[in-house]
């Protein structure tokens, strides 16, 4: 027999309210707080694993198509083997990411813009991918956003090594370690700034006016490019009865002339640029002291290459310079165009009319964006295919960028304020 005294159930009821459980009643589940990625219980891999796989996978995914090609290529010459496709892949792929070979006829530092883009892509999704490994994703930490990018560019720059080992004595190790580490680093720094979100509150402290200039250069460089690629996708369609020819000429079977062929379009984006620079004014060299612009053109015995197939047979004059020169300046002022018709737009959205200053500002800065993208395309797309004549070919980067400064940053201001004006008088 047992007793309760008076106190008893007044204790039951402050220990109730205060948050005490009964005995043998399950209380309401915990909440465990999640990691800042929202994946409960999720153990990141290491950071060397993640970096080692992320920079692995970017490496093969570019490197196969290479071997592929150059396969196919010395399929053309009767000397095709396993070991030597592998060679020449690793070689071709080096020199995609600006790594000079040497030959026997010289250096070759002519890189195929085409391997470039895609070792770039694929190192960017690599930081992606080992920034969610380790469990930043989200973080918007810039340190960990530094770490996984230079984990990536170190891994990759060890690849790299291998890769120059694997090609045989025309490739410096040493160089191809630290151009590699260099552009491991950066693509995978933008892949791992997006995927933390650093890059979104970077964006987000920089001025209004100067973040439309950054987009109004970038759409400008853009458009010029996709000019240049009609430029010469029109010049090469007029010569392919030459590019047919000089294809032809090698003697090689399916196999041989579809490497040769691939060949070719791995070096399309460098014609691109080349055409650019051609629309702009100062042109490219096809080897030392050689020229081809609108107002000239001096080129003398070219490599049997289908990519100089479609070079002009001379100098434009009259109405047809005047037509390929204004490209460039309606470019520039379709981009003050769409610049004006963006800020309208979010003007008219608060009901307020956007100054002349925040117009024009952006204008004017949209010339020197434009003019970096292109002169930055301009010099990585020219290099040597040899010692002697061949030695200088392509654009110069300085003189691209400035003739782009000029052009789109004048068409840009013209475009906005025409844009600006004729929409004040239609209201």
């Amino acid at each position: 027999m047992s007793f309760v005294t008076p106190d008893q159930p007044r204790r039951a009821t402050d220990a109730r309210s205060a948050g005490a459980r009964p005995p043998g009643r399950a209380g309401p589940p915990r909440r465990v707080p999640l990691p800042r990625d929202g994946t409960p219980g999720r153990r990141h891999a290491p950071l060397v694993v993640a970096a080692l796989v992320a920079a692995g996978g970017a490496a093969l995914t570019s490197w196969l198509p290479v071997a592929l090609v150059l396969w196919l290529f010395q399929v053309s010459e009767g000397a095709a083997s396993l070991l030597g496709g592998v060679r020449a892949g690793a070689a071709g792929w080096l020199l995609g990411q600006g790594v000079p070979l040497a030959t026997a006829n010289g250096p070759l530092g002519l890189a195929p813009l085409a391997v470039t883009a895609l070792a770039v892509w694929r190192l960017t999704r690599a930081g992606v991918h080992a920034t969610r490994a380790i469990g930043a994703r989200g973080s918007r930490s810039p340190g960990r956003t530094l770490v996984a990018a230079t984990a990536v560019g170190i891994a990759y720059a060890l690849l790299g090594l291998l890769a120059a080992m694997l090609a045989g004595a025309g490739v410096s190790p040493v160089r191809a370690g630290l151009t590699l580490a260099v552009l491991g680093t950066l693509a995978a720094g933008v892949g791992a700034a997006r995927t933390t979100g650093l890059a979104e509150a970077v964006a987000a402290q920089v001025p209004p006016p100067l973040r439309e200039g950054v987009r109004a250069g970038l759409v400008a460089g853009l458009v010029l490019l996709g000019a240049g690629a009609a430029v010469a996708g029109l010049a090469v369609a007029t010569g392919g009865g030459d590019a047919a020819d000089l294809i032809g000429a090698y003697r090689t079977g399916v196999a041989g002339q579809a490497g040769i062929t691939l060949v070719s379009l791995a070096y399309a984006p460098n014609a691109t640029v080349w055409s650019t620079s051609y629309l702009l004014g100062p042109g490219f060299a096809i080897g030392t002291d050689t020229a081809v612009r609108t107002s000239e053109v001096s080129v003398g015995a070219l490599p049997a290459l289908p990519l100089f197939a479609g070079l002009p047979s001379g100098p434009v004059d009259g109405l047809g310079s005047a037509a390929v020169l204004a490209v460039p300046v309606l470019a520039g002022m379709a981009t003050g165009w769409l610049l004006a018709r963006r800020l309208f737009g979010v003007a008219a959205a608060e009901r307020t009319s956007p100054p002349w200053r925040r117009l024009l500002v952006p204008a004017v800065l949209a010339g020197p964006v434009a003019g970096l993208l292109l002169g930055a395309a301009a010099a990585a797309s020219g290099g040597p295919l040899g010692a002697g004549r061949l030695a200088e070919v392509g654009p110069v980067g300085w003189q691209v960028a400035l003739a782009a400064t000029v052009v789109t940053g004048g068409g840009a201001l013209i475009g906005a304020a025409a844009t600006r004006w004729l929409t004040r008088l239609s209201t």
